[in-house]
């Protein structure tokens, strides 16, 4: 099932604006690598935006992809399905626990229902306007979408980061929101890696252990009905994804082909990177990690993609929280490309 409008490769950050990034960090009134991360995500922001010092990040923005499972109706979350609609309405209010956060650092929000099991009457339209579907299939017994919801959910999730990056942005943020996304983003990773579900299925919103192993039963039969189709990642994408998660995935290609940098959240961020990066080959090299999550399978999906996290905080949240919490983190890396004096100037004339 392969899609025809798979994207061509993407070329990295500029390699010369990162060897001269480099050479400025080298060359700062710092001992030799005592900047640590920080040093190398100024250096990989400079690349990034093509100049060195790096531009402050002024203009952030994190848009979360919202959307049903069908799968949260047999039993692997600690929730019920109709949080997830409840949550869109928080975060249009500005009270969830990603909007503290956003507000503490100067981070723009933006929620999408992409396939929200509600009509969410009275919430704004905008919010709406790219749906796609109410809930997805459940993936362990059919495919989560039809091949035509893929292309418009992918298409949606593109036309999302032209618009953030055509008002401004200069660093974007993917945030989820869905009860049972963890299911579907275990799958993903498992069918990019060919790795078992009891190696990438974790407890998502706290489930007990007879929850858990359930769970991982419902993500090995998922990978078990689809075989060799989970070699494809668009069709990985119809067979265990969301119209949520491929939106993310398709808001991340364009991102990388815009050469626009992204902060990544958690699992289902990553989960959707990893694909991102089968679709879009070097993809992944316009992504940073904003955190680890408690989740298995986004620190083996972080190791595929070569990428180490800001933070390690024990965050589980999801909502894109774990990337904006890590937003300091990328304006301080900034700061010091920025502000720290040279070596060279510090010295007398020889």
């Amino acid at each position: 099932m392969a899609d025809r409008t798979t994207p061509s490769p993407v070329p990295p950050p500029d390699p010369a604006v990162a060897a001269a990034a480099a050479e400025r960090l080298a060359g700062l009134a710092t001992p030799a690598g005592a900047l640590g991360r920080l040093g190398e995500l100024g250096v990989w922001l400079a690349a990034a935006q093509g100049q060195v010092p790096p531009a402050p990040l002024t203009d952030v923005r994190l848009v979360i992809f919202a959307g049903d499972h069908g799968v949260a109706k047999h039993g692997v979350s600690a929730y019920p399905p109709e949080i997830t609609g409840a949550m869109v309405r928080t975060f249009v209010a500005g009270k969830a626990g990603v909007s503290a956060l956003a507000a503490a650092h100067d981070v723009r929000v933006r929620v999408l229902d992409l396939g929200v099991d509600d009509d969410l009457e009275g919430v704004p339209d905008e919010v709406r306007a790219h749906k796609v579907r109410r809930s997805s299939g459940a993936l362990h017994l059919e495919d989560a979408l039809t091949v035509e919801e893929t292309h418009r959910a992918l298409a949606a999730g593109r036309a999302v980061a032209d618009e953030e990056i055509d008002a401004g942005a200069q660093l974007l943020l993917s945030g989820d929101m869905g009860i049972g996304n963890t299911t579907p983003a275990a799958a993903l990773v498992a069918a990019a890696l060919g790795l078992p579900a009891v190696e990438v299925t974790g407890r998502g919103t706290g489930v007990d252990d007879p929850t858990w192993s359930h769970k991982v039963e419902v993500v090995q039969q998922a990978l078990d009905r689809v075989g060799d189709r989970a070699t494809d990642p668009f069709g990985t994408l119809v067979a265990l994804s969301s119209a949520d998660l491929a939106a993310t995935t398709g808001y991340l290609v364009r991102a990388a082909e815009r050469g626009v940098p992204v902060l990544l959240d958690g699992l289902m961020s990553v989960a959707c990177a990893l694909t991102a990066d089968r679709l879009a080959p070097g993809a992944a090299a316009w992504f940073a990690a904003g955190h680890r999550s408690t989740e298995p399978a986004q620190s083996l999906a972080l190791a595929k993609l070569g990428l180490e996290p800001a933070l390690d905080l024990g965050l589980r949240l999801g909502e894109g929280s774990g990337a904006v919490a890590a937003v300091p983190v990328l304006r301080s890396a900034v700061a010091v490309l920025r502000d720290v004096a040279l070596l060279a100037d510090l010295l007398p004339p020889q």
